[in-house]
C-alpha cells in the first residue's frame, strides 16, 4: 500500500515538474576551464571549453532616452488611467518621488502593488509623432539565453522596433518589428516565430501578435529566444548537443544572439481606435514597468567567470587568453593563432588554448620547488608535483600548504584537529602539551617511557574496568542466564 502510494506521488511529482519547468533552467554544462587528471607523466591540466552562468543582465546595464526630456514629470502634467481613459486626473510630477515615474523604474524589483514603471510625456504635441528611443548598453559583448520580455504599464505601442548592435551602438540592424497592421507600418507581411524553421530562424519578422492596443489584460512583449532555440533542440530543449553543434559551426547563427546594445523603438502609442482622440490627448503615453535580459558574457569559451568591476563586466579569461571577451593571446603565448574555445565534442568541447611563442618557451621557468622540471614541456605548461597547482606550480592543492613546496596538511582546524589540547602551527605540526605526545597529540608521554602506573600520575583504568564499564549499558537487553558451576563456587 505504502509503496503504491509513494509511486503515484512521485508520478505526479514528475508531471507537475515537467508542466512547470518545460525548459531547461541552464542551458549549458560549460562550468569548467580545466580539472587535473593523471597520466602516465603524472598529474596534469585538462583543458576544455567553458562559459559563464546565464543570470539576469538588466543589473549591469544603462540605459539612455532618446529625447533626453521625454520623461514625464517636467513640468507636472496629468495623465489618464490605464483602466478608464478617460478618467484623466493623474498625476507625473518629477519633483514628487510618490509621482515621479524615472527611466530606473524599468528595472526595480517588480511584485508590488502599485507597480513601478517609467512613463514618457503625453501626446500633447500630436500631430507631431510620439516616438522614444530607449537604449540599453553593456559595453561589453553578450549572449542572450532567454526570451526578452518587456512589460507595458500602458496599452502595448502600436508600432514598435527592437533593434540590436554588435558595435557598442555605432551601428544597428533590427530584430523584430512589432505592429497592429505590420503591412501599413513597414510594409511586411505579419508571422509569428511559430511561421520559421530551422533554415528561415535568421529571418526578421514582423508580428501582429503582441500589439492589441489599450487593453489592461495585455501587457507584454516578447523577443522569442528559446522558440528559436528549440527549432535545434526540440521543443522542451532536451537535445542541447544539436543547438550547441549548430551555434558552433554556424557563425550566423551564433551572432544573431549576440548584442552589445538593444534599442527599443517606440513608434506609436496605444490608441486602440482608427482615429486618435484630439481631445483627450493625455490617454497617449508610454509606460513600462518591466524589462528582463537574461545573458551571459561573451568570453569565446575561455572563461567561466564575468565580473563587474567600476561599471564594467569583464571576462576572467583562461586558456592564456587576454582581453574583455578573452579574444586574444596572452603576451608570450602567440605560438598558434587564437581561436574560440569549440562545444565539440559533445560535452566537453575543445579549449582551443593558446600556447607559448616559440621565442619564449626558453625562458619560461617553473618553481623547482613545486615543479617537476624546473622549464616549461613542450607544450608551454610547467608539470607539477604533487599537491601543488598553478602556472608555474608555487600554489597549493586544498589540504596541503607550502612549506619549501606543497605538504600534506598534518593539522587543521577542520578535519585533522590536534587532540588533548594540542595547537597546530602552520598545519604542519601539532604543538602538544607536556603530558602528550603523537602526530596529533593522541599518545601519553608515559606510554613511551614504558608503562603510566599511579607513580606516573599519568595513570589510566583498568583496561578490565574500562570494557566493564562500555558493557554495563547493554547489561539490561540481556536475557537471564543460568548460573554455572564456576560461576556458582565464585558466588560462595
Amino acid at each position: 500500500m505504502y509503496l503504491s502510494r509513494f509511486l503515484s506521488i512521485h508520478a505526479l511529482w514528475v508531471t507537475v515538474s515537467s508542466v512547470m519547468q518545460p525548459y531547461p533552467l541552464v542551458w549549458g554544462h560549460y562550468d569548467v576551464c580545466k580539472t587535473q587528471i593523471y597520466t602516465e607523466e603524472g598529474k596534469v591540466w585538462d583543458y576544455m571549453a567553458c562559459q559563464p552562468e546565464s543570470t539576469d543582465m538588466t543589473k549591469y546595464l544603462k540605459v539612455k532616452l532618446d529625447p533626453p526630456d521625454i520623461t514625464c514629470g517636467d513640468p507636472p502634467e496629468t495623465f489618464c488611467a490605464m483602466g478608464n481613459p478617460y478618467m484623466c486626473n493623474n498625476e507625473c510630477d518629477a519633483s514628487t518621488p510618490e509621482l515621479a515615474h524615472p527611466p530606473e523604474l524599468m528595472f526595480d524589483f517588480e511584485g508590488r502593488h502599485p507597480s513601478t514603471f517609467w512613463q514618457s510625456a503625453t501626446w500633447k504635441d500630436y500631430p507631431k509623432p510620439l516616438q522614444v528611443n530607449i537604449t540599453l548598453s553593456w559595453s561589453k559583448t553578450i549572449e542572450l539565453t532567454d526570451n526578452i520580455v518587456i512589460t507595458f504599464e500602458s496599452g502595448r505601442p502600436d508600432q514598435m522596433i527592437l533593434e540590436k548592435s554588435l558595435d557598442y551602438g555605432r551601428t544597428w540592424q533590427p530584430y523584430q518589428y512589432y505592429a497592429t497592421d505590420c503591412l501599413d507600418a513597414f510594409h511586411m507581411d505579419p508571422k509569428s516565430v511559430k511561421d520559421l524553421s530551422q533554415h528561415t530562424v535568421l529571418e526578421i519578422i514582423c508580428t501582429e501578435e503582441y500589439s492589441t492596443g489599450y487593453m489592461t489584460n495585455s501587457k507584454i512583449i516578447h523577443f522569442e529566444i528559446k522558440d528559436r532555440f528549440a527549432f535545434f533542440a526540440g521543443p522542451w530543449l532536451r537535445n542541447m548537443a544539436s543547438l550547441y553543434g549548430q551555434l558552433d559551426t554556424t557563425k550566423k547563427l551564433r551572432d544573431f544572439f549576440t548584442v552589445t546594445d538593444l534599442r527599443i523603438r517606440l513608434l506609436r502609442p496605444a490608441v486602440g481606435e482608427i482615429f486618435v482622440d484630439e481631445l483627450h490627448l493625455a490617454r497617449y503615453f508610454y509606460a513600462i514597468s518591466d524589462i528582463k535580459v537574461h545573458g551571459r558574457c561573451k568570453c569565446n569559451l575561455h572563461a567561466t567567470v564575468c565580473v563587474y568591476d567600476n561599471s564594467k563586466l569583464t571576462c576572467e579569461c583562461e586558456h592564456n587568453t587576454t582581453g574583455p571577451d578573452c579574444g586574444k593571446c596572452k603576451k608570450n603565448y602567440q605560438g598558434r593563432p587564437w581561436s574560440p574555445g569549440s562545444y565539440l565534442p559533445i560535452p566537453k568541447g575543445t579549449a582551443n588554448t593558446c600556447i607559448p611563442s616559440i621565442s619564449s618557451i626558453g625562458k619560461c621557468f617553473c618553481n623547482p620547488l613545486g615543479s617537476v622540471h624546473e622549464r616549461c614541456n613542450g607544450s608551454g605548461f610547467c608539470e607539477c608535483k604533487a599537491g601543488a597547482t598553478g602556472p608555474k606550480c608555487d600554489e597549493c592543492l586544498p589540504g596541503n600548504s607550502w612549506h619549501a613546496g606543497c605538504r600534506p596538511n598534518v593539522c587543521d582546524n577542520e578535519l585533522l584537529h590536534c587532540q588533548n589540547g594540542g595547537t597546530c602551527h602552520n598545519h604542519a605540526r601539532c604543538l602538544c602539551p607536556a603530558a602528550y605526545t603523537g602526530v596529533l597529540c593522541e599518545k601519553r608521554r608515559c606510554e613511551e617511557a614504558g608503562g603510566c602506573g599511579a607513580r606516573s600520575g599519568q595513570g589510566a583504568p583498568p583496561r578490565g574496568h574500562a570494557a566493564l564499564l562500555l558493557l554495563l549499558p547493554l547489561l539490561p537487553l540481556l536475557p537471564p542466564a543460568t548460573p554455572t558451576p564456576t560461576a556458582a563456587l565464585l558466588a560462595i
